[in-house]
């Protein structure tokens, strides 16, 4: 019969792990970045149209915020967050099998 007792002692414990840790799916991180871009570009798009109502020298800081808002929005859709900071684990560890009589 084998030694259950001594066999437990040798399994390293791992850290329990919850759902919340993993990081965020493919699809919902791209999502974001999605919205993110399109808010951004939403921005840009007031700002063409403030161009046109905007009298003198008020004129550059819409002009400024459609010249520099794509180069933004396009550093900013591309920029991934891991923001997990954990790696995902795979479920348990392969153990090398002892024989109760002590050889391998």
């Amino acid at each position: 019969m084998r030694n259950v007792e001594s066999y437990d002692s040798q399994v390293p414990s791992q850290p329990s792990s919850a759902i919340t840790s993993l990081p965020m799916s493919p699809d919902e991180e791209r999502k974001q970045r999605m919205v993110r871009y399109a808010t951004t570009m939403g921005i840009r798009m007031v700002c063409i149209a403030a161009c046109f109502f905007t009298p003198g020298w008020w004129l550059l800081i819409p002009a400024f915020g459609a010249i520099a808002l794509p180069y933004f929005a396009v550093i900013a859709a591309n920029t991934v967050v891991n923001r997990s900071g954990a790696a995902v684990e795979s479920p348990g560890a392969l153990l090398p099998y002892v024989s109760p009589d002590g050889a391998s």
